[in-house]
């Protein structure tokens, strides 16, 4: 008897893990296979807009039409094709023994031709720009594109600019404007994108001036 209650014992014992691996979620017949879990969605990548490029730096061609436009002169004419024509004729008559300044004399005097070549030599040849100034005189400077070493005489310094008050007026769209200090600080500085009149004075103690897209700066008289 005492066996028998023993094998009875062990018998409860197997029931009850059965009982309790179906509870469990075993492999009983009722069981319910688990879903796969989804993987998580993934969000494409968004374009890439490449920048835009920087605008392409003006020649000393376009600066001398820029300015002969501004001013008014030769509306004929290319105004670059024009002084660089002079450059190569002053060059040619001293190579052959002339006088440049004689020949510029009689040749070149009048007035918008004059004009053009007192803003366009010291661009395209500056090294004619003395006797451009002994013939014709210094005249007006006018300022495009550019950066301008700030110098109380710049003489016929191409980079250089005087200090004093600069006008640019027009339909004036994206123009951007800096003064520095001789260290490269910025001073004061606009980002104009609609204007059509704009003033800037710059400082005898400034080092820099600095002008992108906003056409030709004339001084203020």
């Amino acid at each position: 008897m005492r066996a028998m209650r023993g094998v009875g014992a062990v018998a409860a014992g197997l029931a009850a893990v059965v009982l309790v691996s179906g509870c469990d979620g075993g492999d009983g017949g009722d069981a319910k296979p688990t879903a796969a879990s989804s993987s998580p969605s993934v969000s494409p990548s968004p374009s890439v807009v490449p920048p835009e490029p920087p605008p392409a730096a003006l020649t000393a061609e376009d600066k001398v039409d820029a300015l002969a436009e501004a001013g008014g002169w030769l509306p004929d004419e290319v105004a670059s094709a024009y002084v660089a024509d002079i450059c190569g004729t002053l060059t040619a008559q001293e190579e052959s023994g002339a006088d440049p300044v004689e020949w510029l004399t009689l040749n070149e005097t009048d007035g918008e031709h004059a004009a053009v070549l007192k803003a366009g030599v010291p661009l395209l040849c500056p090294e004619w720009s003395k006797t451009v100034t002994k013939v014709l005189g210094a005249g007006v400077r006018f300022y495009s594109d550019g950066t301008y070493r700030v110098t109380a005489k710049p003489g016929s310094d191409a980079e250089a600019i005087s200090p004093g008050a600069y006008r640019v007026s027009g339909a004036l769209e994206d123009c951007y404007w800096e003064r520095t200090s001789k260290g490269g600080e910025i001073l004061d500085n606009e980002f104009a994108t609609s204007a059509r009149d704009i003033t800037v004075t710059i400082a005898s103690s400034d080092g820099q001036f600095t002008a992108r897209g906003c056409g030709v700066w004339k001084p203020v008289e």
